[in-house]
Order: C-alpha cells, then sequence, then structure tokens
C-alpha cells in the first residue's frame, strides 16, 4: 500500500489530502469511519463493501463515493483480490465550492455517472504527481460540481458575469510561465473565486486551470519550432516537469511533443 498527502492549494486555504494505491488479496477492512469524502476508484478486480445496510461491488470504470462519518468496511468479492486508488477530500474543500450548500450524498457509495467518473480519475489519479496547487483547485471544482449533480441537486444558474471572466482571461495571458492562482485571478476580477470559475467555463467553454494549460502548450509549440529541446521547451512554458509536459501536451494534442515534432501536422505548420 502506497499513501502520500498532496501539498496543499494555498498557505492557510486548504489542508493536504491524503492519496493512496492499495492491492487488498485474502484480507479485509473492519468497519470504520472517515470524517472526509472516499473517493475511490477500483483499478482491477471486483471491491466488495457493507454500506447504509446493504453489500456493494465497485467495478472498474465506476467510482465509489463514500459520505463522511458513514460506517463502511471493505473485502474482496473473490480470491482475485482487488486494487485501487483513492483519495480523502475533507468536507470543508467541498463547501468552498458550493458556498454552503448542503453537502451532496451519492446513494448506494457506487456511481457510474460519466461526469462523475471523469471528476473522480482527475482527482484521485490525474492530479496525484502534479504539484501546482491550481491543478487541485481546478479538480475540487468539478468534483464537488459532479458531486453535486449526481446527488440530485444542481447548482443554481446565474447569469455569469463577463467583465470578469474577461479580466481574468486577460490576466491568465501574461501569466503563462509564472502560472495564476484562483486567489489571484478573484483579486484581479473582483469576484469570488468560485463564481468565475462557473462563468469561466460558461463563457469560455474550460476552467481557468485549463486554459492557462492550453497556453502554455502554444508556449511549447513554439519553443519547438523555434529549435529548444523538450526539457527547455517545457521549462520555458512554465510546466514543473517534463513529466507533467508530456502529459499535458498529450492531452491537448493527442500526441505526445515527440510525435508531434515528427508529424506531418509540426513540418506543416514550420514550412
Amino acid at each position: 500500500m502506497t499513501s502520500s498527502p498532496t501539498p496543499s492549494p494555498a498557505a492557510g486555504a486548504f489542508e493536504p489530502i491524503e492519496r493512496v494505491a492499495h492491492r487488498l488479496v485474502g484480507a479485509a477492512f473492519s468497519p470504520h469511519r472517515h470524517d472526509t469524502y472516499t473517493v475511490a476508484l477500483t483499478m482491477a478486480g471486483v471491491q466488495a463493501f457493507n454500506y447504509r445496510g446493504a453489500t456493494r461491488h465497485s467495478l472498474p470504470g465506476q467510482v465509489l463515493i463514500l459520505h463522511p462519518e458513514e460506517l463502511h468496511d471493505g473485502h474482496c468479492h473473490d480470491e482475485a483480490g482487488f486494487s485501487y486508488r483513492a483519495a480523502y477530500v475533507p468536507p470543508t474543500h467541498v463547501q468552498a465550492v458550493l458556498g454552503g450548500a448542503e453537502l451532496p450524498f451519492v446513494a448506494n457509495g457506487v456511481s457510474t455517472d460519466p461526469a462523475l467518473i471523469a471528476a473522480a480519475c482527475t482527482m484521485v489519479i490525474d492530479c496525484a504527481d502534479v504539484t501546482d496547487p491550481a491543478a487541485y483547485e481546478d479538480a475540487l471544482f468539478d468534483l464537488a460540481n459532479a458531486m453535486n449533480n449526481a446527488a440530485g441537486r444542481p447548482a443554481k444558474v446565474k447569469i455569469a458575469n463577463r467583465t470578469a471572466v474577461m479580466r481574468a482571461r486577460e490576466f491568465l495571458d501574461t501569466a503563462v510561465v509564472d502560472g495564476a492562482r484562483l486567489a489571484q485571478l478573484e483579486e484581479v476580477a473582483d469576484c469570488d473565486r468560485w463564481q468565475l470559475s462557473r462563468d469561466f467555463r460558461a463563457l469560455l467553454g474550460t476552467s481557468p486551470y485549463r486554459y492557462l494549460q492550453h497556453r502554455r502548450v502554444d508556449l511549447a509549440k513554439q519553443l519547438l519550432r523555434d529549435g529548444a529541446t523538450l526539457a527547455d521547451a517545457a521549462h520555458g512554458a512554465g510546466f514543473a516537469d517534463q513529466s507533467h509536459f508530456g502529459r499535458t501536451f498529450r492531452k491537448a494534442v493527442g500526441l505526445t511533443p515527440n510525435a508531434w515534432l515528427r508529424s506531418d501536422l509540426f513540418r506543416t505548420i514550420i514550412l
């Protein structure tokens, strides 16, 4: 079993969260409770657990969401065992996004909701090795809202503040290398950071964090066209390391940086 805390997104804002990766064969977790949300993805096998008076099963491709303070256990469905990855998200973090709304409760503890699964994958897997605290803020926003929707309580829709969004976008365009936190955008745009996140998505179709990542990929492409090495392009575009650069580039382009350099697309662009 491996367990590691994630650096807090901001000093004094969020405490670090714990993430684990574990394989269980022929053993069981006795009944216990967490004071956090358990957000877990079964990676292989079948995970069985008793929760709210019934035995549940989590399969690969599903997401397990356990509400804080709910008693549960965990055991193998068969002799093959199972493996899973999980993140433990404090309810205070979820509340920061939802702004005082009742904590969402996901019925039965297991969901096949595509948006919730995608948000959980980002929180549990994609953010695990990323040190940029803005990545956690972005994942937290998506997870909290996906849980809220899965619980049947969609957030109230408000008219988007276009002026605030444009101010935030202009600031992000100047902060490609250095990066930006939601707290900075809140100050620049004079708008609550979580409302700004909603409005940014509504008007521009992406989150502030992902908008910044796309601008970093654009800058890295230009540096590569100018002859930079992969390492220099990653550093020059503001990525924490070459591994993070590679993952982000592939998500944005559909190719690794090396494959893009060898592609007809790259040769066509530079002719």
